[in-house]
C-alpha cells in the first residue's frame, strides 16, 4: 500500500533511505522484466503504485533524489547544449554489400589474411536506429554519446537515461568483478507500435508526423529537453563492446560469450544471432533473418557479420573507415509504384540544379515518400521520364529516394515532358553546366554566388557539426535570415546583433543568445573546418583536413598553385583547379578579408611544424601497420603516430617512411621488403618516439 506525503514526514532518514532502497530494488527488477527480457512480472497499476511511492520519498527527503534512482528516467532539466565526448576506441561505420557474392568475397578476405586460422562468424539483425557508446565506470553509466565522426560524439547521456531498457547501474556478474571502465556500442529505436502512437500524437497537435522510425529516434535523442525524451518511449539494443579496463583478462574471448556475458551484466542485446562455421553457412543465416525479420516489433534494414573470435579480430585491424573484420548486409531494396504528379528543381549550396520528382505519396520500407530525386537533366533524359508517368522508386540508404524507372506499359499519351529551365529558378541568373568531380556526369549550376537559394545552403552548411559546428543555424534561421536580409554572406553572422536575432520568428532571445555564443565560439576553429565551410566545390572534409597537413594558413593556400596542388594527396587536377578559380574569385577573396576583420582563425593545427616551430618526432612521416604489436593496438599505434606529426597509411608505396609491423604480419610486409621500405618493429617505434 502506497504511503501519504504526510505519513512520510514522521519517517526518519534511515528509514527513508531503507524504504527507498526496496522501492527502487523492486523497480529495477521489474523494469528489467518488462523492458530487457519482455515478461512483465506486474500489473500497470501496481507499477505506477509504486513509482508515485517513490517520488512522494524523493519529494520529502530530496538527498534521495540521487542519479541512480528510477526517478532519472522521466529526464531531467532542459540543458542548453550538447558537449563533445571522445570515445575510448573509434566508433567506426560498416562496409555494406547487398551481394552474396560480395559476402563470399569479404569472407575470402579474412581467410587470407588470416591464413592458418580457422574462422567462425555471427550473424545479426541490423537494427535501423541511431549508433550510440556507453562509458560505464565503476559499475554506473557515466557517459553515454552519438557515433558522431565516430571518434568524438555528442553527449546525451541525460536523454539516454530516459531509455528504461538502459541500465544506470550493472550487475555485478556471478563469477568475477565489475570492471573498471568499459564501453559497449549499442543502437537505439522506436518499437513499431511506439513510432505510431508517438506520430498519431504529433498530427492530433498540428505537428508534421516523422518519415520513419529511424529519423524519429534521431530527433527524439536531439532534444535539449530530457523531458521530452522521455515522453518517446525509446528502447536500446547493445550489439558489442567498445573497449574494456580489467585487472586481469577479459571474461571472454568470443563476440558470442561477450554477448552473453552483457546479458548477464543486465544489457538487452540480440534477440536473436546465428553461430556460423563456414561462408556458407552465413548465406543460410541471412536468408533466414530474412524470413523472420518482419515479424520483429522493430524496424530491421539487414543483417551484420562479425568475425567471432575477439583475438583475430585485433589482428585484422581496420581500415580507415570500418573494421575489416565485419560487414553490413543489406537485403534487396524495397520498390514501390507510384504517379509522377509534377517535377520542381531544387538548388543547392554549390548552385546545383537537381530535379526532384513529386510524387503520389506511398509507404516504402516504413516510410511514406512524396519526394524522389531525379539527379539530374541527363538522367532524366536517359529514362525518359514525364510528368503523369507511373514510375518506380526505390529507397536503398539514400536519404531521398530515387526514381529508378517508368512502367512504359501503364502510359496513356497524356504525359508530357520536363523542359529543364534555362534560368535558375530561385533567382532568374544564368545557369552552365559543369562536369562531375569523377568525370563521369554533368550538372546544370547557378552561376549567381548571390542566388537565395544558394546563400541559405551556405548558411545551413557553415553552421552545421563538421563546419563551423553553431548550434541553431539550420533551415528554418538561414530563411528568415535570408527573407529579412539580414544576412547576405556568412561573414555577416558575426555583424548579427541580439535583438536582430531575437526579433525573427521562433526564435527568442534564450535561442538567440545561445546562437551567438555559438558564432563567437566558431572563431576558433581549426582551418580544415573553415575550409570545409566555406562550401568550395569539391572540398569534403577529408580533402580539407589534407589541406589543413600541408599548408600552415588560409593565405598560404590560396597563393597555391594547381601544379603544387596536384602534388598533394587527396587532390586531383579537378579539386586543383576548383581551389584555385575560387580564390583568385575577388568576390571569394573579399569574403576572406571580412572573416579575417571578424576574428576567425585561419591557421591549421594540423599542419606538421611551421606553425610552432617545433618539429614533432613523425612529422612528415608516412606509416603503414601490420601484424600484432606486443603492447599496442593499432588504434593505440595510429593515434600515438597522428599525434606526433604522422600519417597512416592502409597500403605500402614508395612513399612510406616506415612499416611497423608485429607478429604474423601479412603481405604488406613482403611489398615493403620488395619496395625497399624500411621495417621496424614495437621497440624502434617507441624509440623514434622519443620514449
Amino acid at each position: 500500500m502506497r504511503m501519504g506525503v504526510a505519513i512520510l514526514n514522521f519517517m526518519t532518514p534511515d528509514e527513508a533511505q531503507h524504504r527507498h532502497n526496496q522501492i527502487a530494488d523492486r523497480i529495477r527488477m521489474h523494469d528489467e522484466a518488462y523492458y530487457i527480457h519482455d515478461r512483465p512480472t506486474i500489473s500497470d497499476q501496481e507499477y505506477d503504485q509504486l513509482y508515485r511511492e517513490l517520488l512522494d520519498l524523493e519529494k520529502v527527503f530530496s538527498n534521495l533524489a540521487g542519479i541512480d534512482s528510477p526517478s532519472q528516467r522521466v529526464g531531467g532539466a532542459p540543458l542548453s547544449s550538447f558537449d563533445s565526448v571522445r570515445h575510448r576506441t573509434p566508433l567506426l561505420s560498416l562496409d555494406n554489400t547487398y551481394s552474396h557474392n560480395e559476402v563470399g568475397q569479404f569472407t575470402a578476405r579474412l581467410q587470407r589474411l588470416l591464413p592458418n586460422e580457422k574462422l567462425d562468424w555471427i550473424v545479426e539483425p541490423k537494427v535501423d536506429g541511431l549508433a550510440i557508446n556507453l562509458r560505464y565506470e565503476n559499475g554506473r553509466l557515466s557517459v553515454g554519446a552519438t557515433r558522431g565522426d565516430g571518434v568524438e560524439g555528442d553527449n546525451i547521456t541525460a536523454n539516454l537515461k530516459t531509455i528504461r531498457g538502459l541500465p544506470l547501474q550493472i550487475k555485478t556478474p556471478l563469477h568475477g568483478s565489475v570492471p573498471k571502465c568499459f564501453e559497449v556500442r549499442g543502437e537505439v529505436f522506436l518499437r513499431k507500435k511506439a513510432f505510431a502512437k508517438l506520430n498519431l500524437d504529433r498530427l492530433a497537435s498540428g505537428e508534421e508526423a516523422f518519415a520513419n522510425a529511424r529519423n524519429a529516434a534521431s530527433g527524439s535523442l536531439k532534444q535539449l529537453d530530457p523531458r521530452e525524451v522521455a515522453k518517446r518511449h525509446l528502447d536500446l539494443i547493445i550489439y558489442g563492446l567498445g573497449f574494456i579496463e580489467t585487472e586481469g583478462e577479459p571474461p571472454f574471448r568470443t563476440h558470442a560469450e561477450a554477448l552473453r556475458w552483457l546479458t548477464a551484466l543486465g544489457f538487452k542485446t540480440p534477440e536473436r544471432t546465428w553461430a556460423c562455421q563456414e561462408p556458407e553457412e552465413i548465406i543460410s543465416a541471412l536468408n533466414a533473418l530474412d524470413q523472420i525479420r518482419k515479424s520483429f516489433d522493430y524496424e530491421t534494414d539487414g543483417a551484420v557479420i562479425k568475425l567471432n573470435h575477439l583475438g583475430l579480430r585485433e589482428r585484422a585491424g581496420f581500415t580507415s573507415k570500418a573494421p575489416r573484420w565485419a560487414m553490413a548486409y543489406k537485403y534487396a531494396e524495397e520498390k514501390a509504384e507510384t504517379k509522377l504528379i509534377g517535377i520542381t528543381i531544387q538548388v543547392g549550396r554549390t548552385g546545383a540544379l537537381t530535379p526532384v520528382a513529386e510524387l503520389q505519396p506511398v509507404l516504402l520500407s516504413g516510410s511514406t515518400i512524396s519526394r524522389a530525386t531525379l539527379h539530374n537533366e541527363d538522367e532524366l533524359r536517359r529514362k525518359d521520364i514525364r510528368i503523369g508517368d507511373t514510375v518506380i522508386i526505390k529507397k536503398a540508404g539514400e536519404v531521398i529516394p530515387a526514381v529508378v524507372g517508368v512502367v512504359i506499359e501503364k502510359r496513356t499519351g497524356s504525359e508530357t515532358l520536363f523542359e529543364f529551365p534555362n534560368a535558375c529558378p530561385e533567382c532568374q541568373g544564368s545557369i552552365e553546366r559543369t562536369q562531375t568531380p569523377d568525370g563521369t556526369g554533368v550538372v546544370w549550376r547557378c552561376k549567381n554566388l548571390e542566388c537565395p537559394a544558394q546563400v541559405r545552403a551556405r548558411f545551413e552548411h557553415w553552421c552545421c557539426r563538421g563546419a563551423m559546428d553553431i548550434e541553431g543555424g539550420g533551415e528554418v534561421l538561414a530563411k528568415q535570415l535570408v527573407a529579412h536580409q539580414v544576412a547576405r554572406d556568412v561573414s555577416d553572422l558575426y555583424q548579427i546583433s541580439l535583438p536582430q536575432l531575437a526579433g525573427l520568428e521562433r526564435m527568442g532571445e534564450k535561442s538567440a543568445g545561445t546562437f551567438l555564443e555559438g558564432l563567437e565560439a566558431s572563431k576558433t576553429r581549426d582551418l580544415w573546418r573553415l575550409l570545409f565551410a566555406l562550401g568550395i566545390l569539391h572540398v569534403g572534409t577529408r580533402t580539407a583536413k589534407s589541406l589543413g597537413l600541408h599548408f600552415s594558413t588560409l593565405d598560404d593556400l590560396a597563393l597555391a598553385s594547381v601544379e603544387h596542388l596536384e602534388k598533394l594527396d587527396d587532390i586531383g587536377t579537378v579539386i586543383a583547379e576548383s581551389l584555385t578559380k575560387w580564390f583568385s574569385d575577388e568576390r571569394n577573396q573579399a569574403l576572406i578579408e571580412r572573416l579575417r576583420l571578424a576574428g576567425l582563425n585561419f591557421s591549421s593545427e594540423l599542419f606538421r611544424s611551421e606553425i610552432t616551430g617545433k618539429a614533432r618526432p613523425l612529422d612528415g612521416m608516412t606509416f603503414v601497420l601490420t601484424g600484432s604489436l606486443p603492447t599496442l593496438t593499432r588504434e593505440e599505434a595510429t593515434a600515438q603516430i597522428e599525434s606526433a606529426g604522422g600519417k597512416v597509411n592502409t597500403s605500402v608505396s614508395k612513399k612510406t617512411t616506415y612499416v611497423l609491423a608485429g607478429k604474423e604480419a601479412g603481405s604488406k610486409l613482403d611489398k615493403a621488403q620488395k619496395l625497399g621500405v624500411k621495417i621496424i618493429d614495437e621497440p624502434s617505434f617507441l624509440k623514434l618516439m622519443g620514449e
